[in-house]
């Protein structure tokens, strides 16, 4: 009989690790479960068009079992723990599975809650996120009631999914205001608990720059305390205060509850502290994360995952073989910025080399750090892509999981 893979999480991590895995063995030599709580499987990146009318909720929607190849078990429950020493997956309502191998996929969870007054008065009012389905659609009708006024657009810390999501919305209202006339009547503001307008030198200074042209005010080390939706007011600790008319939050995140219940499995956090070469729990080799769920210092986005995924994969099959890992993965991160009027900037980085100038995937490519239509068109096919090739665990030609180098000036200019 062959090996058991168990696969919790079928997000766009998760079910593209487990259609690589059966792409790559046979049924016979492999058994491969995905576990998840629901059959809602969102493409994320859409949400953030939602709000300004720019995709349809119901588009962004499909089964999580239908993404599945052949062959690969799905098993709908929620996950109560994992006993690490037993190799078992304990559900919530009873009943377990025994692993040879687990690959923890599951995401990154908001905690609005963990943010004093962020889901008390004023939310789904004049406060909200666009970071799930229902904000979005919730925030997309005050957008269209929003007449003027003073917007704030708030990251509380860092980790987030998709980081440069919440500097894309505030692009995206300046373009959508100007598109209904009241630009002049909106005053944006895009606060940040950073010291820029982005993690890295050369792309906070280009960043910081387009907000600057666009008349957007950049509030940085902005360290949210508290939201006021009766007063209208974002707090920080140091006792700063941001009035606001509509207030766009982007809550703290953590990892998925069960990790904190499973000893061994977690950091403080709820992500998974896995090697950030191999993806594997340094005590527990049996054990891998990959995308928003693993504790590595790359990027929550979902290019990440598919760089991971080569790598993992390999690993597994090494781990089975007893062999040695590979210790490849190099944070390898891509990111389509969209800045509105159709455009949109394109970065590319990994755990040693932050985003430079140049082009992508080679120096005859997509321009790297600049606006251009072609970056636009490239986050826009990049939805086909993702449910006709990167789910269902197809290599993209000239794509490949290490950060290219070629095409990339050595120097910031």
């Amino acid at each position: 009989m062959g090996k058991q893979i168990v696969i919790l999480g079928s997000g766009t991590a998760g079910t593209m690790t487990a259609n690589r895995l059966r792409r790559a063995y046979d049924e016979s030599g492999l058994r491969i479960t995905v576990v998840d709580q629901n059959d809602v499987h969102v493409y994320q990146p859409g949400l953030l068009f939602v709000p300004f009318g720019l995709a349809q909720p119901h588009a962004l929607v499909r089964s999580r079992p239908r993404q599945l190849h052949d062959g690969i078990d799905y098993r709908r429950a929620h996950i109560d723990r994992v006993d690490l020493a037993g190799q078992v997956v304990h559900f919530a309502v009873g009943g377990w599975l025994a692993y040879d191998v687990l690959v923890v996929a599951t995401g990154a969870r908001l905690l609005p809650d963990e943010t004093e007054g962020l889901t008390g008065p004023g939310w789904g009012e004049s406060v909200f996120t666009f970071y799930d389905l229902p904000g979005a659609v919730d925030l997309h009708q005050a957008l269209e009631r929003f007449e003027g006024g003073r917007v704030v657009i708030d990251m509380v810390d860092l980790p987030v999914k998709c980081p440069v999501a919440p500097l894309e919305f505030a692009f995206l209202a300046d373009w959508y205001f100007q598109r209904r006339g009241i630009r002049d009547k909106v005053r944006l503001t895009y606060a940040t608990p950073l010291d820029a307008a982005f993690t890295k030198p050369v792309a906070a200074r280009e960043l910081g720059g387009l907000l600057e042209r666009k008349g957007i005010e950049l509030v940085t080390e902005f360290a949210l305390g508290e939201v006021d939706g009766e007063g209208g007011r974002l707090v920080s600790y140091d006792e700063r205060e941001l009035p606001f008319d509509l207030a766009v939050v982007v809550p703290l995140h953590g990892g998925a509850e069960y990790v904190e219940r499973s000893p061994g499995l977690g950091d403080e956090l709820g992500f998974v502290p896995v090697d950030p070469h191999t993806l594997q729990l340094p005590d527990h080799p049996d054990v891998f994360a990959i995308g928003d769920a693993a504790g590595l210092p790359a990027s929550k986005a979902g290019s990440v995952a598919h760089f991971e995924g080569e790598v993992l994969v390999h690993n597994i099959g090494r781990f089975l073989a007893g062999r040695p890992l590979d210790a490849s993965f190099d944070g390898h991160t891509n990111c389509f910025v969209e800045t509105g009027f159709h455009k949109a900037l394109l970065i590319d980085f990994n755990y040693e080399t932050e985003p430079l100038p140049g082009h992508y995937p080679a120096s005859v490519g997509l321009p790297l750090l600049k606006e251009s239509r072609a970056n636009h068109f490239g986050k826009l096919a990049f939805e086909w892509l993702y449910w006709h090739g990167l789910l269902p665990g197809r290599d993209v030609p000239g794509i490949a999981s290490a950060m290219p180098r070629h095409g990339k000036q050595s120097l910031p200019v």
